[in-house]
């Protein structure tokens, strides 16, 4: 059972539901079944149909008349779609929160980054923990960014398709990891790293253009591989220590 505020509660379902459909446990064109899937996260009907709602408004889920909430079907383009509105919102986001963020918070994620950026070039590589790392900090930037921006409906534009991105990369990652290339890891840190020297220095013109420069990237590399996943039948393999409830109540908590 999930065991958290209402609002945290609906936040865990909807990671859990993105993370199933990408790992193969929800297919394109399955029904998701209000009950069924309250029964299996242990909460009441509620919760499952507004985390549908929310699904549904990120061009996930289908609500179809008499047939209810129906996995819908990704394609390269919507893919290429999203990700193209996530670059207006956050390359404005980056550029607004120039003069607005916590220096402290900057420069001590920026030390942080360099020593990713360090830690993927060397030979040893601890793999699990750089991508742990690697993750922390994509999240924390983005955060910091979004909370920093100035306005509240960029804010929460921005919110609204953010488990749906961090999904997008945990299973890139997750692909990479399988393949042992960390390359698209090591330059997301050196982007990352180039969006918050930019902050830090309060040019908001270098900011924005580094962000959206980090999200074409992330269109390349991810838009074919999700495509890909979405359209196995077979579930993927999971991490016993990062079930997606557990990481999203973990990561949603997080920013509650």
């Amino acid at each position: 059972m999930v065991n958290c505020s209402h609002g945290l509660r609906r936040q865990t379902i909807v990671h859990a539901i993105l993370h199933g459909i990408f790992d193969g446990r929800y297919h394109s064109g399955q029904r998701l079944v209000v009950q069924k899937l309250a029964d299996e996260f242990g909460v009441s009907p509620t919760p499952i149909r507004e985390a549908l709602v929310e699904l549904s408004g990120i061009g996930v889920v289908d609500l179809l008349p008499n047939r209810g909430a129906v996995v819908r079907k990704v394609s390269r383009d919507d893919v290429a779609e999203l990700c193209q509105i996530r670059r207006v919102l956050e390359a404005e986001a980056a550029r607004s929160a120039c003069g607005r963020v916590n220096p402290a918070e900057l420069q001590a994620l920026i030390e942080e980054l360099r020593r990713l950026v360090e830690h993927g070039r060397s030979a040893g590589l601890d793999s699990g923990r750089f991508i742990e790392l690697t993750r922390s900090a994509d999240s924390r930037l983005h955060d910091l960014i979004a909370n920093a921006c100035g306005s509240k409906r960029l804010a929460e534009a921005i919110g609204r398709f953010k488990m749906l991105f961090r999904a997008f990369r945990d299973v890139g990652y997750i692909r990479f990891e399988e393949r042992n290339d960390f390359t698209r890891m090591a330059e997301e840190n050196e982007e990352h790293l180039a969006i918050a020297e930019a902050l830090l220095s309060g040019d908001g013109k270098a900011a924005a253009k580094s962000m959206a420069k980090h999200i074409d990237a992330a269109v390349k590399h991810w838009g074919q591989l999700i495509v890909d996943v979405l359209a196995e039948t077979k579930p993927r393999r999971r991490r016993p220590a990062a079930t997606p409830i557990a990481a999203g109540v973990a990561e949603v908590a997080a920013q509650a």
